[in-house]
């Protein structure tokens, strides 16, 4: 026992320090957990030994992932999911299967894995996508709004396709039609169905009242109905994974699912550590060498075939080309669930071991190379930009009817400007305008530019960093411009388009930390504001000013 204990500890040391390594190069800690499994397992320096220890909390780390992505499944936000979300989607799913197929085949694999291995290349990681745009600020615009809607249409793909393969094991007679075999399949879903829709509709409601009482127990009761959900799904013919997705879809459409997410999100982090540990720990490297072109040439496909056919259904639908690339990118990388379906696909029979080792490559080699794409989306796209007319139509309609169109000059030039339009943007722009000083606002989010343009401000629609937008727009009367830009780099591009504007006004920027007010500065901007101290400063001098009126305590 207490051999196994001190296995554990260095476990999760050497994790840790992994993990801040692969933190500072801006890396997914998925990548380094992999890692660490190399270097524990026996083709490292063997540290571990508590192998059965580490597979069941793997299989529990699966469990609680599965459960967490039911639990964000609401049927409410599904139903609003959008054409776009969908079509792009569904178009991306099946872009990525057909292709990769035949790629896959002409690499030298048999049908089978083919199949396990191109759906296993179709799904994106919802996880580090959400996380990557949101440390961006950029997951309430138009493109991040959009890239949500598609992973969650993949998460319910990955689902599917779960529950319909661990259902093939029961195939079991060689003289069976396929079709009774797929017969029965649809049968067990309507089932799964039926009895998810009743226990949602009669008896979980009812539960959930006198559990939610405790936040512990509610926790409790949330692990023990995964756990019970994924043991019964197993039973039933499906798989352990589908039972824990069904577990936390019964609870999605309920008040307490927030509260079950976020005391479930760190658990889930802590149990997927011992699944990509064993993952790296079981990877066979003498099988890996034989699997290194294939991968290189699946990584490829996936960094520019996936982004690729998203633009391409994007721009048919009428957006523009930006918006096309930015959530493009959002599926240039395999998800974490690629590598359990295929695991998946190992443990029924299906396929043999080298599938896991030709998909884990892919899994590094994506992850790794599409975070740095997306962190540094915008300057990308600056390079890319003038070979990407191809995929914009001559007018982006789709755009322009969520109400985007450009708002007419006023009949004075704005002596303000606002680039951003978030909190802080959209409070300037209306306190100006209620001291009666002509202002205008620029953003790249349709829904923000419509909500504002129906209230009766002026908002122009575009993007911030296209120089011909920028030189669109009636500047050269205006005494400031405020950029409330969230990035870095989408402000040093906002100021490298304002070089070919005839603008003579005073550049203010919104700050966040110390270090952008130094990048702010390097780049010529002397106006910076950090609302965050002055927002402290104002606090502590309404304190002082109630304390010194009330006098000292007697």
């Amino acid at each position: 026992m207490h051999s196994s204990f001190a296995e554990f500890s260095i476990l999760l040391i050497i994790a840790a320090i992994a993990g801040l390594v692969a933190t500072r190069l801006k890396q997914p800690v998925i990548i380094s957990y992999i890692l660490v499994g190399i270097i524990v397992g026996p083709v490292g320096f063997a540290l571990i030994q508590a192998h059965d220890q580490i597979e069941l909390l793997a299989k529990i780390g699966v469990t609680v992932l599965l459960f967490l992505v039911g639990l964000k499944l609401d049927i409410k936000h599904i139903r609003h999911i959008g054409p776009v979300a969908l079509a792009t989607g569904l178009g991306q799913l099946l872009f990525t299967i057909v292709i990769g197929f035949i790629l896959i085949v002409l690499l030298g694999k048999d049908w089978l894995t083919a199949l396990y291995v191109a759906i296993a290349l179709t799904f994106s990681s919802t996880i580090i996508v959400i996380k990557l745009l949101s440390d961006k600020g950029e997951l309430d615009s138009l493109h991040g709004r959009i890239a949500v809607g598609f992973l969650i249409v993949q998460d319910i793909a990955v689902v599917l396709a779960m529950m319909f393969v661990s259902a093939l094991k029961d195939s079991s007679a060689e003289d069976a039609s396929w079709l009774v075999d797929v017969f029965y399949i649809f049968v067990r879903l309507a089932g799964a169905t039926l009895s998810v829709y009743l226990l949602m509709r009669y008896i979980l409601p009812w539960v959930m009242r006198y559990i939610a009482q405790s936040q512990e127990l509610l926790l409790i009761f949330a692990i023990a109905w995964g756990s019970a959900l994924a043991t019964l799904g197993e039973l039933v013919g499906f798989s352990m994974e589908a039972g824990a997705f069904v577990a936390g879809f019964s609870l999605a459409s309920t008040m307490y699912r927030e509260a079950i997410s976020a005391r479930l999100s760190g658990i889930r982090d802590f149990l997927l550590l011992f699944f990509f540990v064993e993952l790296g720990s079981k990877l066979n490297f003498s099988a890996l060498s034989e699997e290194l072109f294939s991968s290189l040439v699946l990584s490829l496909f996936v960094l520019i075939g996936n982004p690729l056919i998203v633009m391409a259904i994007m721009g048919y639908m009428g957006y523009r080309k930006r918006t096309g690339f930015m959530a493009g990118l959002t599926v240039a990388q395999i998800s974490e669930f690629s590598i359990i379906f295929v695991a998946m696909g190992i443990t029924l029979g299906h396929i043999g071991e080298d599938a896991l080792g030709l998909t884990t490559l892919v899994g590094i080699i994506t992850i790794a190379m599409s975070t740095y794409m997306i962190i540094y989306a915008q300057p990308l796209y600056q390079r890319l930009a003038p070979w990407l007319g191809i995929f914009e139509r001559k007018t982006a309609f789709r755009e322009r009817q969520e109400g985007v169109v450009l708002a007419d000059h006023t009949h004075k030039p704005p002596q303000v400007w606002v680039f951003g339009l978030g909190r802080f943007g959209k409070h300037v722009m209306r306190q100006l305008h209620s001291q009666g000083v002509v202002v205008a606002g620029v953003d790249f989010d349709p829904e923000t530019i419509r909500i504002l343009n129906e209230q009766g401000y002026t908002a122009y629609y575009g993007d911030t960093g296209d120089p011909e937008f920028l030189t669109s727009l009636p500047l050269q009367d205006s005494r400031w411009l405020i950029t409330a830009l969230p990035s870095q780099e989408s402000n040093a591009a906002w100021l490298h388009g304002l070089t070919h504007t005839q603008h003579h006004a005073h550049i203010m920027a919104l700050v966040r930390t110390e270090t952008m007010k130094l990048h702010m500065e390097a780049l010529g901007i002397a106006h910076t504001i950090n609302p965050f101290l002055y927002a402290a400063d104002h606090t502590t001098q309404l304190i002082i000013k109630d304390i010194n009126e009330q006098g000292s305590p007697s």
